[in-house]
């Protein structure tokens, strides 16, 4: 195999190659990065039987041929090399690297113990690649991060004719966005949906967040369920989490008539004022009046901390606690000037119900971005 590639694309191949892979793999081979050539240059693939990635590059081919190589290795090495044109060739199992002065010689891995990559069915709807990325980076937040419960740790993609609503939850808040979805000539007669690990989604939001379309496909074979990304000559796939996921979209009110409107950026910047004083885990207490809102954080003996920033309140005085960390999350999603804090009820006139965050894109305009976090508030200490 011999091949000449320009040292940008290539660097900018492999390090989309690895990016997925694992930092550390139980079988050796599954670390590697496989290059082969095909009619217009080179297709560089990575595999660890969970998440797949494969791009196409232009290249110069003098022979063909196919190689495995160490993926993050060979990424280290394309990023540093000096600029000038990369040439490859391989001699009995090795495999020299020629970038201007610099030359390197690589193992090669066993190519035939490589697993096959995944077959990818016909496209089943195409999404805009900016707005994916920003659904993705506002509800994977709010995805689990403990293992235990496989099936919390995924986003829920859910397709129907010309919308896909993301849904993701830890068991303390629920996030939703819903973005448009493009089915072309078919039409989607039942909901199609497809549990997605949360780590991979929100890799996938930043590859393909700048591609403007990107095309889908959610196959079903041999027990096997996975969902395929394309783009800009880009594939990445990932198996579904199999497990049924807990119907939280219900928890949504239809409306609610209290609640209060505030400057987003004073909001973020009160909350992490107040809360350096907090110890870990504990909450913040909020107190909705008319005069605005008013943040306590009661701490240690040593310190505490209060601030009242203005607040627009529509309805009667409210008072809920509240997980800093959590808040911040569902804020700093919120991609608006203000934000609505909308207050629920439950039967227990004692027990607050969650507060629901949604963008306001003025004080009296609610806004437009069908982007929504329930968050469970702590039970108040009195």
């Amino acid at each position: 195999m011999k091949f000449q590639v320009n040292r940008d694309v290539f660097s900018e191949a492999v390090s989309f190659a690895v990016k997925l892979l694992p930092q550390r793999t139980t079988l050796p081979i599954l670390s590697g990065v496989l290059i082969e050539t095909i009619d217009t240059g080179l297709k560089l693939s990575s595999f660890d039987y969970e998440v797949s990635a494969q791009t196409e590059i232009a290249a110069d081919i003098e022979e063909p041929g196919k190689i495995l190589v160490s993926g993050r290795l060979l990424a280290d090495i394309a990023s540093r090399l000096p600029n000038a044109p990369v040439q490859f060739s391989t001699v009995e199992g090795r495999i020299t690297v020629n970038c201007g002065s610099a030359t390197f010689t690589l193992l090669s891995m066993p190519v035939e113990e490589y697993p096959t990559l995944p077959q990818i069915s016909e496209q089943t709807g195409l999404l805009p690649a900016d707005a994916f990325a920003t659904a993705v980076s506002q509800v994977a937040v709010a995805a689990s991060r403990d293992d235990v419960t496989p099936v919390i740790t995924g986003v829920q993609l859910e397709v129907s004719n010309n919308s896909l609503t993301l849904v993701a939850t830890d068991r303390y808040r629920v996030a939703v966005r819903e973005i448009e979805w493009d089915s072309g000539d078919v039409a989607n007669t039942e909901t199609l949906t497809a549990l997605v690990p949360a780590r991979t989604l929100q890799e996938i939001g930043k590859t393909f967040g700048h591609s403007g379309t990107i095309s889908v496909a959610i196959t079903s074979t041999d027990d096997r369920e996975l969902i395929a990304f394309r783009a800009d000559r880009k594939t990445v796939t990932s198996l579904l989490i199999k497990g049924n996921f807990p119907p939280v979209k219900r928890l949504f009110p239809e409306t609610v008539d209290n609640y209060a409107v505030i400057n987003t950026a004073e909001l973020i910047e009160a909350v992490r004022r107040v809360s350096l004083v907090l110890e870990r885990e504990a909450a913040l207490r909020f107190t909705f009046t008319i005069d605005g809102v008013t943040l306590e954080a009661i701490g240690s003996e040593q310190a505490q901390a209060s601030e009242t920033i203005d607040a627009h309140l529509n309805g009667s005085d409210t008072v809920v606690s509240l997980k800093p960390a959590f808040l911040l999350d569902g804020l700093g999603a919120v991609h608006s000037e203000f934000v609505r804090i909308s207050f629920t009820k439950t039967e227990n006139p004692n027990k607050p119900g969650p507060v629901l965050i949604t963008s306001q894109s003025s004080k009296d305009q609610p806004g437009a971005d069908n982007y929504k976090y329930l968050l469970q508030p702590n039970l108040l200490l009195r």
